[in-house]
């Protein structure tokens, strides 16, 4: 029997309680920055309407290790800051209670993202709804099991991450050792 197992045996004999987002933690939404107030280059990174952030602030709205979602946009992309950010308006962000894991949350989410992109309203300007995300429907495991979670697929995120890059590299080798065989043609008399 697994740890994992175990740990469902122990604390979810009866299974796992299943609840709305909004029932579990808070979805909060961000505060617009206006250009001015944006820097090209600074630690706290600026969310709007990506992943990739739109720059950088002095302060952040924030705390690390926070789950948010973009709102427009990349509308439907979830993302993971490991520090302290700055969410502008087409960013929401969660607050997570004690008994709420954010880096379980952010794994729930990840497994739903098909279901919140199908929810994508398609516009000029691609949005999902707050609403959408509030009622999102998800397991809520006691925070044993939710630690336990995080570490198994924390561990499977670095060992992909690994493999991706020993493929990189090998791929590089073959490309260079190839290169090395010049076939020419013969010259002609």
């Amino acid at each position: 029997m697994t740890k994992l197992e175990k740990l469902m045996q122990e604390f979810c004999p009866d299974g796992v309680e299943y609840k709305k987002i909004c029932e579990i933690a808070t979805i909060a939404r961000g505060v617009r920055l206006v250009r001015e107030q944006l820097k090209s280059e600074g630690e706290i990174p600026v969310f709007q309407n990506s992943l990739k952030p739109l720059g950088y602030h002095d302060k952040s709205n924030v705390k690390a290790n926070a789950v948010f979602v973009i709102g427009a946009g990349a509308a439907g992309e979830i993302g993971y800051s490991k520090v302290d950010f700055w969410a502008a308006d087409d960013c929401y962000y969660f607050i997570c209670p004690q008994g709420l894991n954010n880096r379980y949350l952010y794994f729930v989410l990840m497994k739903n993202q098909p279901l919140l992109l199908s929810r994508v309203r398609k516009a000029s300007i691609p949005r999902l709804s707050r609403t959408v995300i509030e009622n999102l429907i998800i397991p809520v495991p006691s925070l044993e099991l939710q630690h336990e979670i995080v570490r198994i697929l924390d561990s499977f995120t670095e060992l992909t991450a690994e493999l991706t890059a020993e493929l990189t590299a090998r791929k590089k080798q073959y490309e260079y050792y190839l290169s090395l065989i010049h076939i020419s043609e013969p010259t002609r008399p």
